[in-house]
């Protein structure tokens, strides 16, 4: 057989092999970086409102808005302030807004909201500090 055949054959299935690794490696022409179709969740400050209303009876009262435009699939997520969740639910909305009843303690608590949209997350933090006050009146009759 010729010597410089078999040398152009193995140069021909070297180039036919580097081919193929880079095309099969490209992410356009693979599913590593495929989103299949959907847009990137993108969540602003602006978006999301937390707000203390008040207290009731036995409750401290915030109210949560989320503009969520393109109603994306969403978390909502309550945390006391060991970290802990304490409300945790998916939504859809685009247009969120509920009223959150956290548990009246002495002393102080720590609420963190949390809303989630894919890898980008909004938080809201509070402290609520409670203090009892005495008001003691003296008449003379």
């Amino acid at each position: 057989m010729n010597h410089n055949f078999v040398k152009s054959t193995l140069k021909a299935m070297s180039i036919l092999a580097t081919a193929a690794v880079l095309v099969a490696g490209n992410p356009t022409g693979s599913y590593a970086n495929n989103d299949h179709g959907t847009k990137p969740v993108s969540i602003l400050n602006e978006q999301v409102s937390v707000q203390y209303i008040g207290t009731n009876d036995n409750s401290f009262v915030f109210h949560v808005e989320f503009e969520n435009t393109s109603a994306q699939k969403f978390v909502l997520i309550v945390k006391n302030e060991a970290g802990t969740t304490v409300y945790q639910e998916q939504f859809t909305d685009a247009h969120f807004s509920k009223n959150f009843h956290l548990l009246r303690e002495d002393g102080e608590i720590r609420p963190t909201f949390i809303i989630r949209a894919g890898n980008q997350q909004i938080e809201r933090s509070f402290v609520v500090n409670t203090k009892l006050t005495e008001n003691v009146v003296v008449t003379k009759l």
